[in-house]
């Protein structure tokens, strides 16, 4: 070949002798150590491939074996320690519990119209844990609701772990059909069925029965005094649900039935209490006063069989109710009874008799001065008669009669008759009037107390007080509540009332009945028929009665205000044997004009009469079995007459 020489096969074998000789010469030692450090080195890999492997193994071990006790640890803990707690958090997440609402009893009259009712309607509610867009659902639901958007979708996600929140309580079934018609999942909302109050009167007797707030607690009225007893008792179901929210059992054994409210029996008279308020209505709009209130009553029982207050309210409709209508000022207002407070006075002088019913009393032409102060009337009177002392209201005889009297016995007779305390009527929010302890009263007083000034009462202290008259003398408790044993049907709840106590001896005897009798149908009939309350005249009945015209405080001054009054009527029929008897009271009548009792109070007073007097024939007023008719107490001695101071 060209290039380069290819060498023989004696070049080759020249190559492999030179090689071999070479090898030869390396000593026997050396190739010993090369065999020993290749043999050494082939040794301890293997043993560091072991170590490492048994390192691993004790790791995972170790790990395994942490793993099993952490399990086991874990184990121990849920089956012992937190057994309990775990078996609780089951118990909520799949044991619930739902109220049975108790429906709510009725309210009848005394004659069994109803007067509030219970009805069964829909209640909305949401499942927000089913909710996967809230938004939507909230979109969607408040514009059929009428609820605000923005408001329930908040809601929602405040609270998105629950399976229940309410959407829309109450709601009336054209508005639960157009909610079916959303087409939401039903997973996401159901409805309950709820109790809803009623009052098919409207707004008659409004004040006398309250509300009912939507958690079925009652507000005012018989509602709120007799809640215990109307309300009842609600029920409770406990349910199992699995997973999915399905309700799977009902523990019966843990269930319990609600024990329904019941029914209540009141005193009051539904056609005597809507021509009540249609009086009192057209006097407020005749006079526009910033208050007014009607009370009537059987007087031998206490019965009320009407009730009324302006402003008022429907109690089916609480939309922009102003604050002053929830106010009753049959028993929260107060004011100086003016002359309505006089016959009292009379009464009791009678009573101890220091005072005679023909005897003629001295008014001093008009003014008179008593201690530190001059008393004036509104005309000049000369000699009057004790009749004509009340039939006129003379200030300055009234104020003589009280010098007879004497402090004590003046605080005695106000007592008697009940002013500075509650009556004890079933009603929240009675106020007891004023009345200063008597360290307090002065000479100022012993003119004053007589006049009906320096003390405040509540419409119904004063009928109630005027009844006292009325039946002979003795003192009742007002009420509205009708007893068991004028309807064994019924129960009575009476007992439930957690009333306050009477205002002071009930069935008391506070004057005797001869002198009872004559102020009704001597001074206080010829008030209506040629003194203050002539327009109080019915024809064919006889009526007695009395003005009241009391000057207000001027919160400014401290002093009686010359344009803001308090006006108010009392009057009964038949003088004879009084049936019923009527209280009207108007508190500052804004419209111009003559302002006195006998001018504003009174007529409307007497319409209310003559319808209550009329329709008291139709009804069966039952009186206390203990106490006689006043025709049989009026059927005494000449010698008991001339002992009452009577001639």
């Amino acid at each position: 070949m060209s290039g380069t020489d290819v060498p023989s096969d004696r070049n080759r074998s020249t190559v492999n002798a030179t090689f071999a000789e070479t090898a030869r010469e390396i000593p026997e030692a050396d190739m010993n150590d090369a065999t020993s450090s290749d043999s050494s080195e082939t040794h301890g890999s293997v043993t560091s491939r072991a170590d490492l492997k048994s390192w691993r193994f004790s790791l995972i071990s170790g790990i395994v074996f942490l793993g099993w006790v952490i399990l086991l640890a874990r184990l121990v803990q849920l089956q012992g320690a937190q057994r309990q707690l775990m078996n609780d958090r089951v118990a909520r997440q799949s044991i619930f519990s739902e109220v049975i609402p108790a429906r709510p009893g009725e309210i009848l009259d005394r004659n069994g119209h109803v007067l509030a009712m219970t009805i069964t309607c829909d209640s909305l509610y949401a499942v927000p844990d089913e909710i996967t867009e809230p938004w939507n659902f909230a979109w969607r639901a408040g514009s059929i609701l009428n609820v605000n958007t923005d408001e329930l979708y908040r809601r929602l996600i405040d609270n998105k772990d629950k399976q229940f929140l309410w959407i829309k309580r109450r709601t009336d079934d054209a508005t639960v059909q157009e909610f079916r018609k959303l087409g939401l999942s039903k997973s996401t909302w159901g409805l309950r069925r709820e109790y809803q109050r009623k009052y098919p009167q409207g707004g008659f007797a409004s004040h006398v029965l309250g509300i009912r707030n939507i958690d079925n607690d009652g507000k005012g009225g018989l509602e709120q005094s007799l809640n215990t007893l109307i309300r009842g008792v609600d029920g409770n179901r406990v349910m199992t649900r699995d997973a999915r929210g399905i309700v799977v059992e009902v523990a019966a054994e843990q269930s319990s039935s609600p024990d329904h409210g019941q029914t209540v029996v009141s005193t009051i008279d539904l056609l005597i209490q809507i021509e009540t308020e249609r009086n009192l209505d057209e006097l407020m709009e005749d006079w526009k006063p910033v208050g007014a209130c009607a009370i009537v009553m059987e007087p031998h029982s206490g019965d009320v069989l009407a009730m009324a207050s302006r402003p008022g309210f429907d109690p089916n409709s609480l939309v922009e109710v102003p604050e002053t209508a929830w106010k009753n000022l049959a028993v929260s207002a107060a004011f100086e009874p003016g002359s309505t407070f006089k016959p009292f006075i009379v009464g009791w002088a009678l009573q101890e008799q220091l005072l005679q019913s023909d005897e003629m009393i001295d008014c001093s032409f008009g003014a008179y001065r008593m201690g530190p102060r001059v008393l004036h009337d509104h005309h000049s009177y000369g000699e009057l008669s004790v009749e004509d002392v009340l039939v006129k209201s003379s200030n300055i005889g009234m104020a003589k009669i009280g010098e007879r009297l004497g402090l004590e016995a003046l605080y005695e007779a106000t007592r008697s008759f009940g002013f500075g305390r509650r009556t004890g009527i079933e009603l929240p929010g009675e106020i007891p009037g004023l009345l200063h302890s008597f360290d307090r009263w002065n000479v100022y007083s012993l003119g004053s107390i007589p006049m009906g000034q320096e003390l405040a009462v509540t419409p119904l202290q004063l009928i109630t007080a005027h009844a006292a008259l009325a039946n002979g003398g003795r003192l009742v408790r007002p009420r509205l509540i009708r007893g068991a044993s004028e309807d064994d049907s019924i129960a009575s709840p009476a007992s439930a009332v957690n009333a306050v106590r009477p205002a002071a001896d009930v069935g008391a005897e506070l004057l005797d009945a001869q002198v009872a009798r004559w102020l009704v149908q001597q001074p206080m009939v010829q008030v209506v028929e040629r003194g203050t309350g002539k327009t109080a005249r019915i024809p064919g009945l006889s009526v007695f009665g009395k003005t009241g015209t009391a000057q207000k405080l001027d919160p400014e001054t401290g002093t009686y205000s010359d344009k803001a009054w308090v006006l108010s009527f009392i009057c009964g029929a038949p003088a004879e044997d009084p049936a019923v008897i009527v209280l009207l009271m108007v508190d500052e009548p804004t419209v111009p004009g003559v302002h006195y009792g006998g001018t504003i109070a009174a007529p409307t007073a007497a319409k209310i009469l003559q319808f209550a007097e009329a329709r008291a024939r139709t009804l069966d007023l039952q009186r206390p079995p203990e106490e006689q008719t006043s025709k049989e107490r009026s059927r005494m001695t000449q010698k008991e007459s001339s002992d009452s101071g009577l001639r």
